[in-house]
């Protein structure tokens, strides 16, 4: 069963790895950007709740007494009206994403209402459920069909390779997209610690 679960956990890393390098980073990062991410809604119910503990973790120590200054202000200005609410929530939500989105060293492009990336969405779900097996299983099943189709179109097109110069060229182009395959999921389990050469 530990076995099963570290290959499974070796998958996760390995899609994980693969998918995020499909997409620019800024991409990746803009989970924390999005409305649907775990950033604001959890500074929503800060605000909500007038307690900014719970948001402190999503910025780094030299930012903390800004986003404290940032609360208590929109707190004074909550209290004016339900226009002068939504301003001061949004100031505070902006204040605060830009400085989380700047310790991770990106710059800040705004709030989106963006949803997030479904495997982004599937990571934070499992987290939310304690459990990773329904992740793993699904990514496991996604990563072993990627392999094989890559490696069925490779093995196709080995047959037939010599046949002509264009059947050479679609076995050399099936090859490299099989062997760049099974080397990125190699790499990524590598740089993840789970293996040695």
């Amino acid at each position: 069963m530990k076995m099963q679960w570290t290959i499974g956990l070796m998958a996760v890393t390995v899609f994980l790895a693969t998918t995020l390098a499909l997409f620019p980073a800024a991409n990746a990062l803009a989970h924390c950007d999005s409305t649907s991410g775990p950033v604001i809604p959890e500074a929503v119910a800060a605000l909500d709740n007038s307690d900014v503990t719970p948001v402190l973790k999503w910025v780094n120590r030299e930012s903390e007494a800004e986003i404290r200054a940032a609360f208590d202000q929109a707190q004074i200005v909550r209290a004016m009206g339900p226009e002068a609410q939504q301003l001061a929530d949004q100031y505070f939500l902006e204040t605060l994403v830009r400085l989380h989105r700047a310790g991770e060293g990106a710059p800040y492009t705004g709030i989106t209402g963006t949803p997030v990336e479904p495997i982004i969405a599937m990571a934070d779900e499992a987290l939310a459920d304690s459990s990773a097996d329904e992740m793993i299983r699904r990514i496991n099943r996604h990563l072993a069909q990627s392999i094989q189709e890559k490696f069925q179109r490779a093995s196709e097109a080995r047959e037939r390779k010599n046949d002509s110069v264009e059947a050479g060229r679609e076995f050399v182009a099936a090859y490299v997209s099989y062997v760049h395959h099974v080397e990125g999921v190699h790499d990524a389990i590598v740089s993840a610690g789970g293996h040695q050469h």
